[in-house]
């Protein structure tokens, strides 16, 4: 069977198996074995252990439980709230202030966490009610904590990042290096719009700045220095030679507990447990579908799907923007419907040789795949930040949040266009930081 035709059957039949609701680990694993039982024969199948476990045989797979640690400690406490209240408070003389401190508290909770959905929880559980009570529109409310949500698996330490390291073969540290500008240009978009959008819905009062005493803004920042210290201590260690990436968290995730005892309370063995028990649940969950992704990954090279279909594009005789956009459709639509990992894992051996034949920067397309996976999360049919922000403002109909969410979308569109004019917003840091790669 043509290389080409078997690349598209098994596409539609991954697809139609995630679609039966089967976890996307079990399906990609089932997907494997059917063909390479088909076309390699029984003996093929003495090889998925091997590939499966030595998948998983990476030092740098330890850092993502280790910063799912480090983003749970933070998320089970007060945390979020106090960052919140933080900034409302020193940037309240800054005409829109309230917005701008819920999208800056989205960016470093996410920074602190590498979680979308629990950055939204977070921040939204304060921030959307505080909003509403100031006379911001519902949309702009749901829709920027929605948004800012995203921030997550884009602004350092991300997971989604570290998952495309292993899978790419790409430095995790130039990784997450190359998130930080367009992250901070994605927070500048989003600031923009909710200003602009409150504005003109005739609410332009609700921009005027409030007033809190200097004894008001001081007192709260015990409370969340230590964690923004911490923050700022694992990217030195990490770019200061002093560290692995791997290690970094580790020592992160210890110092995250350690505060989240010592300034919130967290005593309870209870409160503990439940943070290692979901941080286990998640990590084995992301392990497990790296591992079958490296199976998967194998089958298409065993039956030459992977390298036939990166010869077919090299010898198209389009423009190799072209080539982009029709990437960016796909990895759009494949976000609507699967996980952004699990869209990473099946799609990076795919497009890898693809794209640095077409002449692109590995690095830089990271940051526009990561983009389109963060459209993904507030959009339907799955679009999980819009149900988290459901779940805490059920007030607030599924469909207003939907649609204050559309124009965030029209902004980190925006967003690749501008990294596409401009690739140095995501390459120029990396490079001054660790040097320009040969």
């Amino acid at each position: 069977m043509d290389p080409l035709a078997l690349g598209g059957l098994v596409a539609i039949i991954t697809i139609v198996v995630l679609f039966s609701g089967i976890s996307v680990a079990a399906g990609l694993l089932v997907v494997s074995a059917g063909f390479l039982i088909i076309f390699d024969g029984m003996s093929s199948l003495s090889l998925m252990p091997e590939i499966f476990f030595g998948k998983l045989d990476n030092f740098a797979l330890l850092s993502i439980p280790m910063f799912i640690i480090m983003g749970a400690s933070i998320a089970s406490t007060r945390a979020g709230a106090d960052l919140y209240e933080a900034l409302e408070r020193w940037l309240t003389r800054v005409p829109g202030g309230l917005v701008v401190s819920n999208l800056g508290a989205c960016a470093l909770f996410a920074a602190m966490s590498g979680s979308s959905p629990a950055t939204c929880a977070a921040i939204g559980k304060m921030g959307i009610p505080e909003m509403r009570k100031r006379g911001y529109p519902d949309g702009v409310a749901a829709g920027s904590i929605a948004a800012g949500g995203t921030l997550g698996i884009l602004i350092p330490p991300s997971v989604t990042m570290i998952v495309y390291g292993i899978a790419t073969e790409t430095s995790i540290g130039r990784l997450f290096l190359a998130g930080v500008f367009p992250g901070l240009l994605l927070v500048g978009l989003f600031m923009a719009w909710s200003l602009y959008s409150t504005w003109k819905s005739g609410n332009a009062s609700v921009l005027s700045a409030g007033s809190y005493s200097w004894k008001e803004r001081l007192e709260i920042l015990p409370r969340v220095l230590p964690f923004l210290f911490i923050i700022l201590g694992v990217l030195y260690a990490m770019y200061g030679g002093i560290a692995t990436p791997s290690e970094t968290a580790a020592v992160g995730a210890l110092m995250c507990m350690l505060i989240a005892m010592i300034i919130y309370r967290m005593w309870d063995p209870r409160q503990i447990w439940t943070v290692l028990r979901d941080s286990t649940r998640e990590s084995v969950m992301i392990l497990f579908i790296i591992a079958a992704a490296g199976v998967f990954s194998y089958m298409l090279s065993s039956l030459f799907i992977t390298q036939s279909i990166a010869e077919w594009i090299g010898t198209l005789d389009v423009n190799r923007w072209v080539l982009m956009g029709a990437i960016n459709v796909f990895l759009i639509i494949a976000g609507f419907f699967l996980p952004p990992v699990a869209v990473i894992l099946m799609a990076a051996p795919i497009l890898l040789p693809i794209i640095t034949t077409a002449g692109f920067d590995p690095i830089w397309f990271a940051v526009v795949l990561t983009i389109n996976m963060e459209i993904g999360l507030i959009s339907p049919p799955v679009g999980l930040n819009l149900y988290v922000i459901n779940g805490i403002a059920p007030d607030i109909s599924l469909k207003t949040i939907l649609t204050g969410s559309l124009p965030f979308v029209a902004c980190m569109v925006i967003a690749i266009v501008l990294l596409c004019l401009f690739p140095g917003i995501a390459t120029w840091l990396p490079d001054m930081v660790m040097g320009a790669e040969l």
